[in-house]
């Protein structure tokens, strides 16, 4: 598997399975075949409308985690990351709370998390986690805003 293949125009597999803490731990962070579709679907559905509306490179914080390294950062136990249907990203110069917004009101979705995200505070702070189902007639479109251990429903500034 080439990690250097083209997803889609403006994602490669490597952007989707990088991982700092993998390379430090010596951790293999390389997808099985049958994630591959998942990833598909999250560049296709997510990051490159993101991308074409904000007119911006997306920087992926985190994509697919295999089940070591999410161990290894303490991840959820059903973690959406594991499967390829999830990922964190950050557009700089954009707030990731406007990120965010645009993406519930134009996207379909399974879960969009606007995390550690801090109002009045500096408008990269925190992320954007989204994740993708590949039945779109089963995505949820929920919407939570968790800071640290406290987590509400909705976007909240």
């Amino acid at each position: 598997m080439d990690m250097h293949t083209k997803l889609t125009p403006h994602f490669t597999l490597n952007e989707l399975i990088r991982s700092s803490t993998a390379s430090e731990l010596s951790i293999d962070n390389t997808p099985p075949q049958s994630v591959l579709s998942n990833l598909l679907l999250l560049c296709t559905h997510i990051l490159e409308p993101v991308r074409e509306h904000f007119g911006r490179p997306v920087r992926i914080n985190s994509g697919y985690r295999s089940l070591a390294l999410n161990t290894a950062i303490h991840g959820s136990k059903t973690s959406q990351h594991m499967s390829g249907q999830a990922v964190d990203f950050e557009i700089d110069g954009i707030a990731n709370y406007d990120l965010a917004v645009w993406i519930s009101e134009n996207l379909s979705f399974d879960q969009l998390i606007l995390e550690n995200y801090v109002s009045g505070g500096d408008p990269n702070s925190g992320w954007v986690h989204c994740s993708l189902l590949d039945d779109v007639d089963r995505n949820r479109m929920q919407t939570l805003t968790i800071h640290g251990k406290n987590k509400q429903i909705g976007l909240i500034k």
